[in-house]
C-alpha cells in the first residue's frame, strides 16, 4: 500500500486549485485524473472569463488551465493522469486503477491523511425518439471533440438548451465551421448570459424559446438527418400541429448536469437535494469538509456552477486539508478561508447567483458537524 497525505480525486480547476494550496503549504500531494491531460473543463474554454482580476477576468479557460498546471508542477505535485479512482474505503483508503506508468493498468491502494473530491458533473440526458441515433450527443462532448481534438462531430446542428453551456458551445461550432441551424428552449425565456445569447444572435442563430425536441430523424445511413421540434404549451407538452422540421446532422443536448457524488456516497457522506445546484449534493462546513472528517468535496461535485467557483472551493479544501495536517495554523487558515468566502460571495451576487448564494449559505446552515460517520467495511484493493 502505497501513502501519500494528500490524495484529491480530479485534475479540473477545483482539483488543481486544491493541490497547489496543500502543497504550497508544504503537503504531499497526489491528484489522481482519469483523463489523458489535465485541466478538466478550462481546456475546452476557448472564450474569456467574466469577473474580477482575482477570477482570471479577461483570461481564456485554456490559458488558466496552463497557468494553473505551471502552479502545480512548481509546488511538487504528484498527477496520476489515465487513472480512475474506483473506490474510497475504510481508514481513508484509495483504490485507484493506476494507467499514468504505461499502456497496463494495475490495482494501487493509497493511504491518504485528506481525501478530497473534486469529480465534476456529468450531462444530463433528454430522452426523445431517436434519442440514441448516432449523432445526438452531449454538448460537453461535442466541445471536447471541437476545442480538444479539433474533429467537428457534424456540419449542421441543433442545440437543444439555453443555458451558458448551450449558448457558448452553439457559438464554439460556429467558430468550428459547423452550421447551427437553431437552439431550442423548452422554457419560455434564455436560461444563460444575455450577453452570450446576444452572441449567437448577432450571428445569425435563431432561438426558440418555448420548443422542445420530437424527434431525431435518421437517414439512410443510420445517423442523424432531420431534427422534428415543436412549440409546448404551459404544461410543457407539445403543441400538436406546431411542429417543424430542421435539416440538421448533429444534435448536441445542453439540459443542465448533476454533480459527480458516487465516491462520497460510499463513504457515506451527508447529500442534500437542491435543484440550483443540479441534484445531491454534500453538506459541508465553511473548510468543504463533508460530514465524514477528513473527507472533503469541491467544485462541481460540491453543486455544479462556474469554473471561477470551483477555483475558489478547491483553494478552501486545499487550505482547509493542510490545515488539519498542521502544516498551516487555525487562525492563518481562517483568515484565507474569509477572504475566499468574500469572493464566492461576490460571484454569487447577481440575478443569476443570487439564489446560488442563499443555497450555498443553507447548505453551510445545515450542516451539522458530523465527523467519522461509519462506513461499511470492503476488502481492501
Amino acid at each position: 500500500m502505497e501513502k501519500r497525505e494528500v490524495v484529491i480525486v480530479g485534475a479540473g480547476p477545483a482539483g488543481l486549485a486544491a493541490s497547489i494550496e496543500a502543497a504550497k503549504a508544504g503537503a504531499q500531494v497526489l491528484v489522481v485524473d482519469l483523463n489523458m491531460k489535465p485541466g478538466g473543463q478550462l481546456f475546452k474554454q476557448i472564450h474569456k472569463f467574466f469577473g474580477s482580476s482575482a477570477h482570471h477576468a479577461g483570461m481564456r479557460g485554456i490559458d488558466i488551465g496552463t497557468e494553473l498546471l505551471d502552479e502545480a508542477q512548481k509546488a511538487g505535485v504528484e498527477l496520476w493522469l489515465n487513472s480512475t479512482v474506483i473506490g474510497l474505503f475504510p481508514g481513508n483508503k484509495v483504490g485507484i486503477e493506476d494507467g499514468s506508468k504505461g499502456p497496463e493498468k494495475k490495482l494501487v491502494t493509497v493511504h491518504a491523511d485528506e481525501i478530497i473530491v473534486a469529480a465534476g458533473a456529468s450531462e444530463n440526458v433528454v430522452r426523445f425518439k431517436g434519442w440514441t441515433t448516432p449523432g445526438v450527443m452531449g454538448a460537453g462532448a461535442a466541445q471536447t471533440m471541437i476545442n480538444v481534438h479539433h474533429v467537428k462531430p457534424g456540419t449542421r446542428a441543433v442545440m437543444i438548451g439555453s443555458g451558458n453551456v448551450g449558448l457558448i458551445v452553439s457559438y464554439q461550432m460556429m467558430q468550428a465551421g459547423i452550421d447551427v441551424a437553431a437552439l431550442v428552449e423548452a422554457a419560455p425565456k434564455i436560461g444563460g448570459y444575455a450577453v452570450h445569447a446576444a452572441k449567437i444572435r448577432r450571428a445569425g442563430i435563431p432561438i426558440y424559446t418555448g420548443h422542445t425536441i420530437i424527434e431525431a430523424v435518421p437517414g439512410s445511413d443510420g445517423t442523424v438527418s432531420k431534427v422534428i421540434t415543436a412549440q409546448v404549451g404551459s404544461d410543457f407538452k407539445p403543441v400538436e400541429g406546431t411542429q417543424q422540421t430542421i435539416d440538421a446532422d448533429l444534435v448536441t443536448i445542453a439540459t443542465g448536469l448533476k454533480p459527480s457524488t458516487e465516491l462520497l456516497r460510499l463513504m457515506n457522506c451527508e447529500l442534500v437535494f437542491d435543484g440550483a445546484f443540479g441534484g445531491y449534493v454534500p453538506l459541508h462546513n465553511r473548510r468543504m469538509e463533508t460530514s465524514v472528517k477528513n473527507i472533503f468535496a469541491a467544485g462541481d461535485t460540491a453543486g455544479v456552477e462556474e469554473a471561477s467557483t470551483a477555483l475558489e472551493e478547491g483553494r478552501l479544501a486545499g487550505i482547509s486539508a493542510a490545515e488539519s495536517l498542521g502544516y498551516i495554523l487555525r487562525g492563518d487558515a481562517e483568515k484565507e478561508r474569509d477572504v475566499i468566502w468574500a469572493r464566492l460571495d461576490a460571484l454569487r451576487m447577481g440575478p443569476f447567483g443570487e439564489r446560488r448564494m442563499i443555497e450555498k449559505k443553507k447548505i453551510l446552515d445545515e450542516f451539522n458537524g458530523k465527523v467519522g460517520t461509519p462506513v461499511p467495511e470492503f476488502q481492501e484493493v
